[in-house]
């Protein structure tokens, strides 16, 4: 990934620079993909080299899933909460979440999400983590309801690969908007 290039300063991801960079420049490379997470960007960055997207995003999933469940819980919650203020997510977040674009979102939402998430974040101990970009808020009401029913553990995978699958889609966007002409 080329420092200070593309959206929000994070630039395309380039996989065959990132497995030359050191750890630390890596795991910086990385963090905006994944909302920073520094115990899992040190693991993510000791399990390179890469070679390619499919297989940083595949190492990406099981360094997830292998992970001790204190790192799991860290790499949720660094993603912000479904419907948290504007000021308070980071710029990829702000376009996930719809804040660059008008919304139809009523009044109740804001406390319902609100309530959503302070039921999940007892029941289970950590954020609420799913691919929101291209839905609005309110059409995820019904899945995040939904997914209270879940056990801790299938919830905790759900949200990990959730994750990765944001860091995924962040790459790709990214890419295609370095394509666009100016």
């Amino acid at each position: 990934m080329a420092p200070g290039a593309g959206a929000a300063g994070v630039g395309v991801l380039d996989v065959q620079r990132l497995d030359t960079l050191d750890e630390s420049a890596c795991a910086a490379a990385l963090a905006p993909l994944f909302e920073g997470a520094p115990r899992y960007l040190r693991r993510l960055c000791a399990a390179r080299p890469f070679g390619d997207e499919d297989r940083l995003f595949g190492r990406a999933l099981e360094v997830a899933l292998d992970m001790p469940v204190d790192e799991q819980v860290e790499l949720i919650d660094a993603h912000p909460r479904l419907g948290a203020p504007a000021a308070e997510v980071s710029a990829l977040s702000f376009r996930e979440q719809g804040f660059d674009r008008p919304t139809s979102d009523v009044p109740d939402l804001k406390t319902e999400l609100a309530r959503l998430n302070e039921a999940y974040e007892r029941r289970f101990g950590f954020r609420y983590c799913t691919f929101v970009a291209g839905r609005s808020r309110a059409e995820l009401v019904p899945e995040f309801r939904a997914r209270l029913g879940n056990d801790r553990d299938a919830e905790r995978e759900t949200a990990l690969r959730a994750v990765v699958d944001i860091a995924r889609d962040r790459a790709a966007r990214l890419a295609r908007e370095a394509d666009e002409p100016a």
